[in-house]
């Protein structure tokens, strides 16, 4: 036979050759990708027990790792949802901030009975009734400090601190007394009574909440000046929880002071002479009030003698100095028809004891003769 001849069964359905028959057989290249197995390299089958494929990270694990990022997203913002509404569901909220009170003032002047003694300061303190009290500072004392229910020992230290700074500024401090100055004591103050404060000093009334001599001790410079920088001091400070969250503080102390008039030039020789001050204080602390050494003066009741009664003791205390009486006009007048706050002039005679002159008597002299007590 010569040349080609078409087959029996007739023409191939593909003359152009055998590719279409293995067509359906031929990867391409989307089911390359989706292969879940890959044939290892000539090279890498040479190895020792090597195998012919390895496993290939397909769709399905990275669907698989996405589904649980979300899971992990969704129970990480359920976790924070529950947590907000147990939070506001507490059955034990915390308390809502205390506000502070306004101060209630009660000032008393005490009237001497005679001329007011004078003297040279140093020997009016000497013999005087503050003769045996500590000067200054060293007058105010703690007392034993211990925790209490609520409050461990360092909170009742602070506070007390508080306190006896509170009383160093507004008693002892020379600027404040006869100064004018008040921010040692403003700044010690819970800001909810700055404006109380603020009124009280720059206009003070008889109103029993805006006395100026309430808050601090002051006198008038232009009338008097202290004869002497030696303030004696005695008292005593107390304390009680006054809530779970809340300290009481009381202090009771009395300060004698020597004075003499506000005069240019030379001084008269004996022209000082003593006034007293009596102070009872209560305060409050809470936790903010600790922490910020700060406190809330609740309620200050104060005698100041000697002065004359129907002294306006509002602004400033009014002494009587040495030589000086009181005035026999009592108690300044009250009118029942005025209006706002009703006020009534409250005054107290001042005792003997407080005389100077009814100090305690000098000390025997070293080696001086002692009379035998007379038998019964």
């Amino acid at each position: 036979m010569t040349g080609r001849r078409e087959p029996p069964e007739g023409p191939s359905e593909n003359p152009s050759g055998g590719e279409d028959e293995y067509r359906s057989l031929v990867f391409d290249e989307s089911f390359i990708q989706a292969a879940r197995l890959q044939e290892f390299s000539a090279q890498e089958r040479m190895g020792e027990h090597a195998r012919a494929v390895r496993s290939l990270p397909g769709r399905g694990t990275r669907r698989h790792r996405s589904r649980a990022g979300i899971a992990l997203v969704v129970l990480i913002a359920l976790a924070f949802a529950t947590a907000v509404y147990i939070g506001f569901r507490n059955p034990y909220p915390t308390p809502a901030g205390r506000r502070a009170e306004p101060l209630r003032t009660t000032v008393i002047p005490l009237a001497p009975q005679g001329p007011v003694p004078g003297g040279v300061a140093e020997s009016l303190l000497a013999r005087g009734p503050a003769s045996g009290h500590r000067s200054g500072a060293s007058g105010i004392n703690f007392p034993s400090v211990r925790r209490t229910d609520n409050f461990s020992d360092s909170d009742v230290t602070t506070a007390l601190s508080t306190v006896k700074d509170y009383l160093v500024g507004s008693s002892l401090d020379p600027d404040v007394l006869t100064g004018g100055v008040v921010r040692p004591v403003g700044r010690l103050l819970d800001p909810d009574q700055t404006a109380q404060f603020d009124r009280s000093v720059d206009s003070p009334a008889d109103d029993g909440r805006h006395s100026a001599t309430g808050w601090l001790v002051r006198f008038d410079p232009a009338e008097v000046e202290l004869a002497d920088p030696d303030i004696r001091v005695q008292g005593t400070l107390a304390y009680m929880e006054a809530g779970t969250d809340t300290l009481e503080v009381v202090s009771d102390h009395t300060f004698t002071y020597a004075l003499r008039p506000a005069v240019s030039g030379p001084h008269r020789a004996g022209g000082a002479s003593l006034f007293t001050v009596r102070r009872v204080l209560h305060y409050l602390l809470d936790r903010e009030d600790i922490r910020l050494h700060r406190l809330e003066v609740r309620s200050a009741y104060v005698q100041a003698g000697p002065q004359s009664c129907s002294a306006q003791t509002t602004g400033a205390l009014r002494p009587l100095l040495a030589g000086e009486r009181a005035d026999t006009g009592g108690p300044a007048g009250t009118d029942p028809y005025a209006k706002g706050v009703p006020t009534a002039g409250v005054c107290g005679r001042l005792a003997a004891i407080s005389s100077p002159t009814q100090g305690p008597p000098p000390p025997p002299a070293p080696g001086a003769a002692r009379s035998p007590r007379s038998r019964p």
